[in-house]
């Protein structure tokens, strides 16, 4: 099978991602609690509209309407038995936009996590978030994803477990973890420990990075920490449009167009290869971003004070990796043996 998205990575200078599913499904209709997967069978002309919306605005790629595609996420909604038919759709659905666009268009396929803590600290194992992850990358094969999608991880575990779910598939892929806790993952996951686990395992990803998080600013910190660890391969950066603000009842994110047109071009210069947008992300910031980066030269590195004069400050002092921060983790982490103990 030639890998249509590595060869379309390679003759890019950079990607445009798509943005938001939650945020754009919710105005199309979709009610707080429940499953966006349901709908690709249930109202397949909007998840068609999702999808036609980013390809419309310029995006490069899309991700399937899939993200809590598992069994353990379709569990919830007694919807466990369906994994194969609501990936295989969502797919399928993708797939059809994809193929009637004028230009290349990726369809990815999207994998989140499973909802549940693995061993040793929760009870899910290795072998049955492998199976759940196989289960759902098989059915997006089937409906011709050209490339598996892991993100918004935060456990290393978790990480390890779809990739070798996508090479029991067979399956090229890219993979983010979302940082959000003082430039950590929640299981406390810094942009250096990830550069280095995606470069120790068997199958790395075509190209990781981070999705989701906190603010633009707060991303890029990430990006130019993936970026420091000297990779070779390419990165991501799908981060949200803004700060998540609760205004009368609902989230609503405060970048604007204009914000994320910035950020995007700050985004390439500070290393990243593929760009795109997470929660509050709507087809108006993903033509704004397509305008700058096809506009604007690259430029130097951005510096973290230029960061902030551009798109804001960051939401925490520090990435998470300073020696302070290993020093604070070393102590957190003797204290909690002693626990244990």
């Amino acid at each position: 099978m030639t890998n249509f998205f590595a060869s379309f990575l390679a003759e890019k200078d950079v990607l445009l991602a798509d943005g938001a599913t939650g945020t754009n499904l919710f105005n199309m209709g979709l009610q707080s609690g429940d499953a966006p997967e349901l709908w690709n069978t249930d109202e397949p002309k909007k998840i068609m509209a999702l999808y036609q919306g980013a390809v419309d605005a310029g995006s490069d790629l899309f991700l399937t309407n899939s993200f809590g595609g598992t069994a353990a996420r379709l569990k919830l909604h007694d919807a466990q038995g369906r994994v194969r038919e609501l990936n295989r759709t969502a797919a399928e659905l993708g797939r059809e936009v994809a193929d009637k666009a004028n230009r290349k268009i990726a369809v990815a396929g999207s994998v989140g996590p499973t909802g549940e803590i693995m061993l040793p600290v929760g009870e899910l194992s290795h072998e049955l978030a492998v199976e759940m992850f196989h289960e759902q990358a098989e059915a997006l094969k089937e409906g011709g994803v050209d490339v598996l999608w892991v993100e918004t991880i935060s456990a290393p575990e978790e990480f390890r477990a779809a990739a070798e779910a996508f090479a029991l598939a067979g399956m090229p892929w890219c993979g983010t973890m979302s940082f959000d806790t003082a430039g950590r993952t929640m299981m406390g996951v810094t942009s250096a420990d990830l550069a280095q686990l995606v470069e120790d395992l068997p199958n790395p990803p075509l190209a990781f990075g981070a999705n989701c998080g906190t603010g633009s600013s707060d991303i890029l910190r990430t990006v130019l920490g993936f970026a420091a660890q000297g990779t070779e391969r390419p990165i991501i950066s799908k981060g949200n449009a803004g700060i998540p603000k609760y205004v009368d009842g609902h989230i609503h994110y405060d970048g604007t167009p204009e914000l994320m047109g910035e950020y995007a071009v700050m985004a390439r210069d500070s290393g990243a290869k593929i760009i795109g947008g997470c929660c509050g992300t709507m087809p108006e910031h993903l033509r704004s971003m397509r305008e700058a980066l096809d506009t604007r030269p690259r430029g130097e590195r951005p510096s973290l004070e230029q960061i902030v004069e551009v798109l804001g400050p960051f939401t925490s002092a520090s990435d998470g990796t300073g020696e302070e921060e290993k020093a604070a983790s070393e102590r957190r982490s003797r204290r909690g043996s002693r626990r244990r103990g």
